[in-house]
């Protein structure tokens, strides 16, 4: 019987490794990515090392292992160079500390300098007592990194070296190599050398000096969108609304307020890209002269006050004769007649794609950190995804980008 080849052969993998009790289980992890095909680097923090030599791992990968900034001295910026060679970097395992130290972008030593330095995926494997994992803040910071694009690999429940037994457990070796084969097997990376425009969050349309008009959105499916793409190798533009949110990570960003703001910056932007995904809920209306002073009430008589309101340009309709061979994909949030006006949006406006979603439904209202969408293709297939995080979203609607993309060719 002929072996399934490995997704891993000849992938170069940065092993990170904290200061866990887990630390000797990277030992088994690096021989089980070599046993895979992976050309593997090791950094280590120096807290790790007072739980397995650095030695250790230099005798196994027959490479240097990475510790301090500058050693001896050394000016080299051999953690950008690492950053730049990977094709992914897996920490593993990765305690709470440095955990929290990702979230808030701290480069004190060389394995968080290398992180922030990366420009491919980055999976981490929790391992700590069972208290310090289910602590609020270390939830939170874990959700935060998930948000960001990383891949996370949940710890396990079991037998803790503080003599407790519960969540906190490193996962297994062979559940940990086969994650990091499967963000290979899965084309994590088959975005490399395609520019993807994506625009998010709300529009807001002045009323007064003080007062606009707007919606719910709150930016995260697109934030998601272009995180994914950027971790799949894609060079990202991301076009926002007014939103509350980090960009991501290798994500060039661009800030808009209005819509006629979001239509000149995809104009600007449109010859560059390969796809727009358009997932910003552009405002319909806006008032056509907008009030340069705060709107005051007069007395308490109860005037009411009438505003006029004319359409919005259609950003989507006006790229339909430039379009060529890009992708364009839209988004439709429907509470009522969702399919008949989703496929009628797809064909009116020459789109690949068309992502139905009803805020009605549970789990994806606004400002939700999950979805349920129902995708619509220019061929009349129609494919349902079910209630998952918007990151795991987001790469469902990618996988259909890069098949148009192939064709397209």
């Amino acid at each position: 019987m002929t072996s399934q080849p490995s997704f891993l052969k000849d992938k170069k993998i940065i092993l990170g490794i904290c200061g866990s009790i887990a630390a000797y289980k990277s030992a088994y992890l690096l021989r089980e990515l070599q046993r895979k095909g992976a050309d593997v680097r090791v950094v280590m923090t120096r807290p790790a090392t007072n739980f397995i030599a650095p030695l250790t791992f230099s005798s196994l990968s027959h490479n240097q292992v990475y510790v301090e900034m500058f050693p001896d001295q050394d000016t080299s910026i051999e953690h950008v160079n690492l950053g730049l060679w990977a094709d992914a970097m897996l920490i593993a395992p990765i305690t709470a500390s440095t955990i929290a130290k990702l979230v808030q972008g701290f480069a004190d030593n060389f394995l968080t300098s290398t992180a922030l330095a990366l420009r491919a995926p980055l999976i981490i494997a929790p391992a700590m007592d069972v208290d310090m994992y289910v602590h609020p803040a270390t939830k939170a910071n874990i959700s935060r990194l998930k948000e960001r694009g990383v891949v996370v690999i949940d710890s396990e429940e079991g037998e803790l070296a503080s003599g407790l037994s519960g969540a906190g457990r490193l996962a297994e070796v062979e559940k940990i190599v086969n994650e990091v084969e499967r963000l290979f097997e899965s084309g994590r990376c088959d975005l490399s050398g395609k520019n993807i425009l994506v625009t998010a969050g709300p529009t807001q349309e002045p009323i007064d000096a003080v007062r606009f008009i707007s919606n719910r959105s709150s930016g995260k499916m697109g934030f998601a969108l272009a995180s994914a793409a950027a971790n799949r190798g894609a060079e990202v533009k991301l076009i926002s609304g007014p939103v509350s949110l980090e960009t991501p990570r290798n994500v060039a960003r661009e800030n808009v307020s209005t819509a006629y703001d979001m239509y000149e910056a995809v104009q600007k932007n449109f010859d560059w890209c390969d796809a727009l995904v358009m997932t910003a809920a552009v405002s319909d209306y806006r008032v056509p002269d907008p009030f340069d002073r705060k709107l005051k009430r007069e007395g308490s008589g109860g005037r009411n006050l009438e505003i006029r309101l004319v359409e919005n340009i259609d950003i989507l309709k006006s790229l339909s004769d430039k379009k060529g061979k890009r992708i364009i994909v839209g988004f439709a949030l429907e509470t009522d007649d969702g399919v008949e006006n989703a496929v009628k949006k797809l064909r009116e406006k020459c789109l690949d794609m068309i992502v139905l979603n009803n805020p009605r439904d549970e789990g994806s209202g606004f400002g939700t950190d999950t979805n349920k969408v129902t995708l619509f293709l220019g061929d009349g297939e129609k494919k349902d995804i079910p209630l998952l995080p918007k990151y795991e979203v987001a790469l469902k609607i990618l996988d259909e980008i890069v098949v148009f993309l192939r064709e397209k060719v």
